[in-house]
C-alpha cells in the first residue's frame, strides 16, 4: 500500500536526497533548510550545514525561525563573524552547495526576491537578496526549492536579485572563480535541471501523480521536458516521520515561545 503524504512533503524529501553525506551546505532560511535538516537526520548525518550568521556545523533540534534564532548559534560547532563566514568560507571556495528558496524564478533560474512589477513603483516589496547573491555566485553549485505555480515560475523575473544563468543564459559564462550556479530545481510538482547548452530549465522527473499538463500549467513559459523524464521515488516511511516529528518538534517550540 502507497503511503500518504502532501505535495509539500514530496517536495521536502526530494530536496534533501539532494544532499550526500559530507557535503558542506550553505542554508537559506525556510523550505531549503527544513530539506537540509531532514536530510542531516537521515542519509546524510555528516553534512555540515552553515548559516549566514555565522553558524558552522549546526546541528539545530528545531527549524530556525530567521539566520538569528537562538537554536543555530546554540547547535553549532561555532560561530564565525559575518564577515569571516563570507569572506574566508563562502569565498574561499569552502562550500560545495548553496540551499535557497526564491520568491520569483524565471527559466534561466534567475532569483527574485527584491520586488514584484516595476523598480520605480513596485507592486510588492520583498525582503531582499541577504547573502543568496553572494551564495550563488560562490558556492560550487546551487539547489532551489520553491512551490510551482505561475506567480512563482515566470518567463522573465521582474529583477535578479541572484544570478542564475543571466537573461540570456550566458551570465556565467567565461566568468573566472564563479561556481556552476544551479544545478537542479526541486519543487511540489517536479525536479528541473538547466539544459547543458542553453542553460534553460528542463523537466527531468515528475514527481506521483503529477502530470506534464499539472507542470505546463503551473509554468510560465513553455516549459520542454528531457526525453528521458523520469518519475521521482516516493518518499520513504521514515523520511515522512523524521520530518513530521521534526515539524512538530517546531510548532510546539514556537508555540511556547
Amino acid at each position: 500500500m502507497s503511503l500518504e503524504y502532501t505535495s509539500s512533503e514530496m517536495m521536502s524529501v526530494t530536496a534533501a536526497r539532494a544532499l550526500e553525506n559530507g557535503m558542506t551546505c550553505f542554508v537559506g532560511i525556510g523550505l531549503p533548510s527544513e530539506a537540509a535538516n531532514l536530510a542531516r537526520l537521515t542519509h546524510a548525518p555528516d553534512v555540515v550545514l552553515i548559516y549566514e550568521s555565522g553558524t558552522l556545523q549546526t546541528k539545530p533540534d528545531i527549524l530556525p525561525l530567521s539566520i538569528g534564532d537562538g537554536e543555530l548559534c546554540e547547535s553549532a560547532l561555532t560561530t564565525v563573524a559575518v564577515p569571516e563566514m563570507f569572506r574566508y568560507w563562502l569565498q574561499g571556495g569552502k562550500v560545495d552547495v548553496g540551499f535557497l528558496g526564491t520568491a520569483q524564478i524565471d527559466r534561466f533560474a534567475n532569483l527574485n526576491t527584491t520586488l514584484i512589477g516595476d523598480y520605480k513603483a513596485p507592486k510588492v516589496r520583498l525582503p531582499g537578496g541577504g547573502g543568496a547573491p553572494e551564495i550563488a555566485t560562490n558556492a560550487g553549485e546551487v539547489f532551489i526549492t520553491l512551490k510551482h505555480s505561475k506567480r512563482a515560475f515566470v518567463k522573465d523575473v521582474d529583477f535578479v536579485t541572484t544570478l542564475g544563468f543571466g537573461r540570456d543564459g550566458k551570465g556565467r559564462d567565461n566568468v573566472p572563480n564563479i561556481g556552476k550556479g544551479p544545478t537542479r530545481v526541486i519543487t511540489d510538482l517536479c525536479v528541473m535541471k538547466p539544459d547543458p547548452d542553453s542553460k534553460e530549465l528542463v523537466v527531468v522527473s515528475l514527481h506521483p501523480g503529477v502530470s506534464r499538463e499539472d507542470v505546463i500549467d503551473a509554468t510560465g513559459w513553455e516549459i520542454r521536458f528531457t526525453e528521458q523524464l523520469e518519475s521521482t521515488p516516493e518518499p520513504s516511511e521514515n523520511e515522512l516521520t523524521i520530518l513530521r516529528e521534526l515539524k512538530a518538534r517546531t510548532e510546539r517550540a514556537h508555540a511556547d515561545a
